[in-house]
């Protein structure tokens, strides 16, 4: 399966922080230091998601490099082959897609009828919904991302150390404090980074809270 390139990275080795920042920066610092004899393994984390990040270290550095660029180079051309949502609202001639992604939706036949009878037709009307869903949901959708990031990242690099699952409870719950608290014995460099990915689900949900109780 392709990936896309991720916007910044993070690499370990063992449970000490290596390297930040983009990709190739990344990859090159992470393979000097295990040419530096280091024998710990090597994890590289998406900043964003905290999704592992694959890195074929063999070879030379610029054999590293150069297979980076190629695989993302692919990734960023490579189409879905799925076709665009029925709309049959009127189509002037040549009217440009302006960046529309084509792929498939399944709904009942009352949900494409309904959908065809508004302005625009069927595309049109998902785009409009689609939208107002975002900004309706932009917030619970950044507490939730930033969730599934840090549980993420805390499974692989934290699973076994004290306090690892009221950590968990407490990241779901938005509890800084006791996130912190339950934290405090982990690796420096692996509890920052856990609460780094953790920090908008923390702290909006404790501002939300504290709002609440005002």
């Amino acid at each position: 399966m392709r990936s896309s390139k991720p916007q910044s990275c993070t690499s370990f080795v063992g449970k000490e922080r290596v390297a930040s920042g983009d990709i190739e920066e990344v990859a090159r610092k992470s393979k000097q230091w295990l040419e530096s004899g280091e024998q710990r393994s090597l994890l590289i984390f998406d900043d964003v998601s905290a999704r592992p990040v694959e890195i074929d270290v063999r070879g030379s550095e610029q054999a590293v490099l150069d297979r980076l660029r190629a695989r993302f180079a692919e990734a960023g051309t490579a189409g879905n082959g799925a076709e665009d949502i029925e709309d049959k609202g009127p189509r002037s001639p040549g009217r440009p897609k302006l960046g529309v992604v084509g792929r498939e939706v399944t709904l009942l036949p009352r949900h494409w009828e309904w959908l065809n009878e508004q302005p625009g037709g069927a595309s049109v009307t998902l785009r409009k919904l689609v939208e107002q869903a975002r900004r309706d949901f932009a917030g619970k959708d950044r507490v939730r991302r930033s969730q599934e990031a840090a549980h993420r990242f805390m499974s692989a690099m934290a699973g076994d150390e004290a306090g690892y699952e009221e950590a968990s409870r407490a990241l779901f719950a938005g509890s800084r404090e006791r996130f912190e608290a339950s934290s405090r014995e982990w690796p420096e460099d692996v509890r920052e980074y856990a609460l780094g990915l953790a920090a908008e689900a923390l702290d909006t949900q404790a501002t939300s809270g504290s709002a609440t109780q005002s």
